[in-house]
């Protein structure tokens, strides 16, 4: 009984704690080498999806008494040409001989020859799938001898754990694109956002907002950060919160936050779709400075969207941007009776009506993304 609690201690809480570190699992890797006396240690991981040329993502770990060695050469060891690992049934544990190609001697030669270049006499793999999200191969080597019974029950007994960890890592990585996908929408168009519990503390912010704002370590040890902020913006701010936490759905309250000129935040009772258990905002932020969209690619997707020719693309983004025709005209080098034409052209392939119409389409379409 012991020696089971010996390894959820030594193997499954940092197996549990590496799903956050970058690379994972590099803990993980250095208990599991001093577990099994192991030299030298290889994690790769690839995800399902990734793309051709992206490069896997490799965790490399050595014993001590291995530290000044130069780290083992996955690629290398790749080129041996060794079983793939693809085909390798998950959850078992194979020998280094089992990777030899028997069938071939010369080819068996050549990797016995490499792999003795690399110091490595006997090896284990493992690989580990997360049910075609992602795929994991480790590599145990040592040097002098094969190893023991034990360490191999103990590499065959944390390929379940390493599988749902790795399952987790899969959910936890697109949920990351997923954000990554929000917050780079937003900052495009200049908008950040935060979180707040009812007293005002700061829950969650995006990137936008912690570039704009300053934030503090709440004195109660307990909490999270606040906004530094004037002590009457302060208290307006918690008095906000407070008020939305007891509001009714889509109350929303704006807030000079005197930290910039014309800074505002709206502040909004939280209504994020959330699954328990979860802390629940009470109230969110939304902050947005005057930023607008690179113009030449702005430009090209009014070209492509609306069959404009990049001209009038040109002269589309220029009115988006609240200049007149002819004023429009003459940034493009144009004569206010060209200008007017082309105006005309515009209306007519977007299906507006006026400049108004023109830019409420241009503000609202997807060139602000571009």
């Amino acid at each position: 009984m012991s020696s089971v609690f010996a390894s959820q201690r030594e193997l499954l809480l940092p197996l549990v704690e590496g799903i956050h570190e970058s690379p994972p699992w590099g803990g993980f890797l250095r208990q599991l080498v001093a577990r099994t006396y192991a030299r030298r240690a290889f994690l790769i991981i690839t995800l399902a999806n990734a793309a051709p040329d992206q490069e896997p993502a490799v965790v490399h770990v050595a014993a001590p008494r291995a530290a000044t060695e130069p780290p083992l050469d996955f690629r290398r060891i790749e080129q041996l040409g060794l079983h793939p690992y693809g085909a390798l049934r998950p959850g078992r544990v194979y020998s280094l001989e089992e990777m030899l190609d028997y069938d071939r001697p010369a080819q068996r030669d050549r990797q016995r020859a490499g792999l003795d270049e690399m110091n490595i006499r006997y090896g284990r793999f493992l690989r580990i799938s997360a049910g075609g999200a992602a795929d994991a191969w480790l590599l145990l080597v040592r040097e002098r001898e094969d190893f023991t019974a034990s360490a191999v029950a103990a590499l065959s007994g944390i390929g379940p754990h390493l599988s749902a960890a790795l399952k987790t890592l899969a959910a936890l990585i697109e949920q990351r694109l997923q954000v990554a996908l929000a917050q780079s929408a937003l900052q495009r168009l200049g908008v950040g956002q935060l979180a707040f519990d009812a007293t005002g503390r700061v829950m969650a912010a995006d990137r936008q907002a912690e570039a704009l704002l300053a934030f503090v370590p709440d004195p109660d040890p307990t909490a999270g950060r606040r906004l530094q902020l004037v002590p009457a913006v302060s208290q307006a701010l918690e008095a906000a919160c407070a008020e939305l936490a007891a509001a009714a759905p889509g109350a929303s309250l704006p807030l000079p936050l005197g930290t910039q000129a014309g800074l505002w935040m709206l502040l909004r009772k939280a209504d994020l779709p959330l699954a328990e258990p979860c802390a629940f905002p009470a109230a969110t932020g939304v902050l947005r400075i005057h930023q607008r969209e690179d113009a030449l690619r702005a430009r090209r997707a009014l070209s492509s969207i609306y069959g404009l020719s990049m001209n009038e693309a040109a002269m589309a983004h220029q009115l988006s941007m609240g200049e007149t025709i002819v004023a429009a005209g003459q940034n493009l080098r144009l004569t206010p009776e060209t200008s007017r034409s082309y105006s005309k052209r515009i209306y007519a392939k977007t299906g507006t009506s006026s400049q108004a119409d023109l830019v409420r389409l241009v503000l609202t379409g997807l060139a602000p993304f571009a």
